[in-house]
């Protein structure tokens, strides 16, 4: 919290040495956000859990940009229903948070970051794993894929066709967890989570990262990004043990590595390749092995197949691989797309409103499991935009996976967003 506040105090000293005196502060700042309703019913699910929730949520920005100078932050609200209702069916799901807050200053051949920020890296559809710097929120419905903002300074240099940076992730940060009565939450009922985060070395001891991006001006359209990562990994594991109250507790654990990621895309005509791999060196765990993760993918257009309107075909497979027989597997450590095969389709209608549908299936080729889903979004003018999803999932029948702890799962849902 203390390095949270002097982050916060040093944003506001550097506005206002910009400031100087030919404008005021507020001249400078520009808002925006957006208000969420969700809706979803799930139409198969445990008995003992809610049977539906309903979330309204909030995120607003503001930033302040003078000269070279940008700060900016991301507040985000968000209400569950359900954990009005004390009790039975509360979820934990409710909060209030800041995403990001940070200070951002561009110099003639780079740039210098420090603060709260959150970070993209990736170009696949279904799973990005080279995306390692935000945790992601284990409140947060899983197929939204919501990260939580981390504390971090960051120097980058411009090349003449790619810039190269330097990242120093400065807390390895713990994760609430929803509870029991939503339907997400996957440990058995007599387990309960704990948030107090079991580390190697410490939370304080800090992620470095060397990120070089750059793309190649050839005939093919190639763009490619590099990254060496010392510090705690994405993958986290968990341990139990009998509370003095005699529960049973789970933690989640982060360990020392060195990883090495890439993410890259290619454009040959009208087909979109795209990868993404790392190597993971474990550093002294005897519960976690070296492993590799790989994802291939390939996206292809064909143009105006219906008017206006462009139909993409979509395929992508990943493949996890553990190196040390002895250590933790796949199963133990709840990894999903371990050998698992994407295929899918992209519809674009084109007509202006941002309107899309893309639907498909993954199928895991080692247990057997099956997830369905179709997504359709589109826009009423710059104001509202409108989500509904569907999703089914066929569970493994022996094998103790995540969706198998989970057991065969269908939903609906619906999202409405007011954006201003």
């Amino acid at each position: 919290m203390r390095l949270f506040l002097f982050l916060l105090l040093s944003s506001i000293l550097l506005a206002k040495t910009e400031q100087k005196n030919d404008s005021t502060l507020f001249d400078n700042i520009t808002y925006r956000g957006d208000i969420d309703w969700i809706t979803q019913s799930y139409l198969i699910a445990p008995a003992d859990k809610n049977p539906d929730n309903i979330t309204t949520a909030a995120n607003l920005e503001a930033t302040y940009k003078k000269n070279n100078l940008r700060i900016h932050t991301k507040v985000r609200l968000q209400q569950d229903l359900n954990d009005l209702e004390s009790g039975a069916k509360d979820t934990h799901r409710s909060y209030a948070r800041i995403d990001e807050l940070y200070s951002q200053y561009e110099y003639d051949n780079g740039q210098a970051l420090i603060g709260k920020s959150l970070r993209f890296w990736g170009a696949l559809e279904v799973r990005n794993i080279a995306d390692v710097f935000n945790p992601y929120d284990l409140r947060a419905d899983p197929f939204e894929k919501r990260k939580l903002g981390v504390i971090n300074a960051e120097y980058t240099r411009y090349t003449e066709t790619g810039e190269l940076s330097f990242i120093v992730q400065l807390y390895e940060q713990a994760r609430d967890m929803s509870a029991y009565p939503y339907v997400y939450y996957y440990f058995p009922k007599d387990i309960k989570y704990s948030k107090d985060l079991k580390t190697q070395s410490g939370q304080y001891r800090p992620n470095i990262y060397v990120k070089y991006s750059d793309s190649l001006d050839s005939e093919y359209a190639l763009d490619y990004t590099i990254i060496f990562q010392n510090g705690y990994d994405s993958q986290r594991y968990y341990t139990t043990h009998l509370t003095v109250n005699n529960e049973i507790e789970t933690n989640e654990h982060a360990y020392l590595v060195n990883k090495f990621i890439t993410y890259d895309t290619l454009v040959i005509g009208a087909t979109l390749y795209k990868l993404e791999a790392i190597f993971t060196d474990v550093l002294n765990n005897d519960e976690i092995s070296d492993y590799t993760h790989i994802g291939l993918g390939l996206e292809h257009t064909i143009p105006q197949i219906y008017e206006e309107a462009d139909l993409g075909l979509l395929a992508e497979y990943y493949k996890y691989t553990t190196l040390e027989n002895s250590k933790r597997n796949d199963l133990q450590l709840f990894e999903v797309f371990q050998n698992d095969l994407f295929l899918g389709l992209r519809y674009t209608l084109n007509k202006g409103d941002d309107s899309s549908i893309i639907g498909g299936g993954i199928f895991d080729l080692d247990y057997s499991e099956e997830v369905y889903y179709f997504e359709y979004n589109t826009r009423i003018a710059d104001t509202y935009k409108i989500k509904f999803d569907y999703r089914y999932i066929e569970p493994s029948k022996n094998r103790p996976t995540v969706f198998n702890l989970m057991g065969r799962h269908q939903r609906i849902s619906l999202k409405v967003g007011y954006y201003f």
